[in-house]
């Protein structure tokens, strides 16, 4: 037994929450033998050493376990992915400073339906999130927002080891999405996001399918190719308008009718209401990212202090007197410049 955070962890806690099925999935498709996991998480304990350059501010078993299933215990690839994880944090802590569902902005994009989540998993037990871009204001908070709204999702969404093992699949609806709300979609914003999800999260993606699609967003959305690996290209599937290939990966029967399938329209709010009112134990920000007053600046350091820096930002978000978040001049100097 070891200890975390002053909480005490039992090794014997975890990989034994999985279903019998879902054990067979993690053995045969992850390479993830009970008799081996605990070696496996000892020799990624082993290797932090040889970072003293990355701050890994969470080393219990639990965490540990979610980047070897993402990296099918492989555990040089596991460990790569989980100091990229911390790195991506260190590089930009100002999309971490406040990363909890009461932030003003986050918890909007929650409210908005940035991200839904389907209450059931699909026949391949992966978790459905959806995302209806109409309901986007990009006047009240930005696409980082959302994406910060996302990241914290999927976070929570981790915590169950069944979801470790079988994955997630995106559904993005672009009905009524305009032309201007197309102008937010830069290249150097969805450059970072995409290394973020591609590169720095232990979540394993089985698709991601874009429905309703005009012109003007697979233009702006090819500029989003040089950023992605070739295994996350054939993940990406252009459905249009065209149902009958999206039910062909995924079943109608677990689909709400918005999406031609055979459940009741989906309440976009019914996720957001689950994470505004829970408090999480995961998004303490000690464990997620370093303070900016509580991290010493060194020249020597090879991570640049940006606490300075980022305080002659403009805030993300202001309050109205009406109490919904108002538009700011944002993107590229709260987050870009980090």
């Amino acid at each position: 037994m070891f200890q975390h955070f002053g909480r005490p962890c039992r090794m014997a806690e975890f990989g034994w929450a999985l279903s019998d099925s879902t054990q067979i999935k993690a053995k045969d498709e992850l390479n993830e033998h009970p008799e081996e996991r605990q070696k496996a998480i000892q020799v990624m304990r082993e290797l932090i050493q040889t970072r003293p350059d990355v701050g890994f501010l969470r080393t219990d078993a639990a965490f540990i376990l979610r980047f070897l299933r993402a990296r099918k215990f492989d555990v040089q690839k596991a460990f790569s992915l989980y100091t990229q994880y911390f790195v991506y944090r260190q590089k930009h802590p100002s999309l971490f400073k406040s990363f909890n569902a009461s932030d003003l902005g986050i918890k909007q994009a929650l409210l908005d339906g940035f991200p839904g989540v389907l209450p059931n998993p699909d026949h391949q037990g992966r978790r459905i999130l959806l995302i209806f871009t109409a309901n986007w204001d990009h006047c009240r908070y930005s696409l980082f927002t959302i994406y910060q709204a996302i990241l914290l999702s999927l976070e929570r969404l981790l915590e169950d080891e069944e979801t470790q093992v079988n994955g997630f699949v995106i559904i993005v609806d672009w009905t009524e999405f305009s032309f201007k709300q197309s102008s937010q979609l830069k290249p150097k914003t969805l450059k970072v996001i995409i290394e973020g999800l591609q590169d720095c999260f232990p979540a394993r993606f089985s698709g991601i399918h874009f429905i309703n699609q005009p012109w003007y967003v697979e233009a702006a959305l090819t500029v989003m190719k040089p950023f992605l690996k070739d295994k996350t290209k054939e993940k990406i599937f252009m459905h249009g308008n065209n149902m009958t290939t999206l039910h062909s990966h995924i079943h109608r029967d677990i689909l709400p009718a918005e999406l031609g399938g055979l459940g009741p329209p989906y309440h976009y709010q019914s996720w957001a209401m689950q994470l505004v009112g829970e408090p999480f134990s995961f998004s303490d920000r000690n464990i997620f990212w370093p303070l900016h007053n509580e991290t010493p600046c060194s020249s020597s350091s090879p991570l640049t202090c940006r606490a300075k820096r980022s305080a002659t930002c403009p805030s993300r978000l202001v309050e109205r007197k009406d109490g919904k978040p108002s538009c700011t001049k944002l993107d590229e100097c709260f987050f870009l410049n980090d």
